[in-house]
């Protein structure tokens, strides 16, 4: 069972600014563990990203966290307070990957239930469910029933629902998964929005060029471990590849450019990774000595995707 964290006078203005607070968490089922020792905090008014392959223990970690099921070991605070706390609950969010809504009711319908559930004054209902439908673009729909939604729209009434509240936590679960490219456009903005209101968004999703455009942080958990944690800048650095078209280079003028990273060659294009950026130049310019004829240049950015799969593959 979790414990409350327990801490020092000094630091509880520390605690007070975190949105989620974990030590050593874990989680085992028999012999599977499902998390291993997840220790990590997430400061209030953060958009933060956690990341994994299926498997990786990311659901296991946000059913820790939102009190649905309890740890082997290891402690948890959500806003300030234990995990579970019935009052802090009020003020958590939560759209997960698998959901479904009764197909014979309205989408406002849906909303006055959770309204319901999650203890709302009747009088702030109507309030709640017009800012939410018109927040998720689904104002002109309201009174239709789920049955007639597309699954974007679907996934669009879930995020209404999380959204309920004014949560100061939101948990998104691949928000985005079932979402056109501009279904992912608004979803990026509302959590922006949420951002802009102080509100702190915990993002699950598998769309890692979506994770990029928005997370302030991202933790990146493999075999219920977290493997990378930090800033995008953390993670990605200043380590690029450039990508170059270059003519009459020798095998031996080609062994020398390995001094600037992995080459790896196609035809009359190269690709260098693990160059950093400032050395492109002095790349280029070797390139010239030995002989080469240089006819395009195309420096990259290591991206989100590269850099998950580089760490999945036991890259440090």
């Amino acid at each position: 069972m979790s414990a409350i964290l327990h801490q020092p006078e000094a630091t509880a203005a520390a605690t007070a600014s975190l949105a989620i607070e974990t030590r050593e968490l874990a989680k085992s089922y028999g012999k599977l563990t499902a998390l291993a020792s997840l220790t990590m905090t997430v400061p209030r008014g953060e958009i933060f990203g956690f990341l994994g392959p299926n498997g990786a223990g990311k659901t296991t970690a946000v059913k820790l966290l939102l009190g649905l099921t309890h740890p082997t070991s290891g402690e948890a605070r959500v806003l300030g307070r234990p995990v579970g706390d019935r009052a802090t609950r009020q003020q958590v969010g939560y759209l997960p990957e698998l959901f479904r809504y009764q197909g014979w009711l309205s989408a406002r319908e849906v909303l006055a239930l959770h309204c319901e559930l999650a203890g709302i004054p009747r009088r702030r209902w109507s309030r709640e469910i017009d800012e939410a439908l018109q927040t998720v673009g689904l104002a002109g729909r309201a009174d239709d029933r789920v049955a007639t939604f597309s699954k974007g729209m679907q996934q669009r009434l879930g995020v209404g629902v999380a959204l309920l509240g004014q949560p100061e936590l939101v948990f998104l679960d691949e928000p985005t998964s079932a979402l056109d490219p501009v279904g992912r456009h608004d979803i990026r903005e509302i959590i922006r929005g949420l951002k802009a209101r102080g509100a702190t968004v915990f993002l699950n999703s598998h769309l890692l060029s979506e994770v990029e455009l928005v997370c302030d942080r991202v933790a990146v958990v493999d075999h219920g471990r977290v493997i990378a944690l930090g800033s995008l800048h953390d993670l990605l650095g200043e380590t690029r590849s450039v990508r170059l078209r270059l003519t009459e280079l020798s095998m031996a003028a080609l062994a020398a450019l390995q001094r600037f990273g992995e080459v790896e060659a196609q035809d009359d294009w190269y690709l260098v990774r693990g160059i950093a950026s400032g050395v492109v130049p002095e790349l280029v310019a070797e390139v010239v000595r030995l002989g080469g004829r240089v006819h395009a240049v195309e420096p990259r950015q290591m991206t989100l995707e590269d850099r998950f799969l580089q760490l999945l593959q036991g890259g440090n």
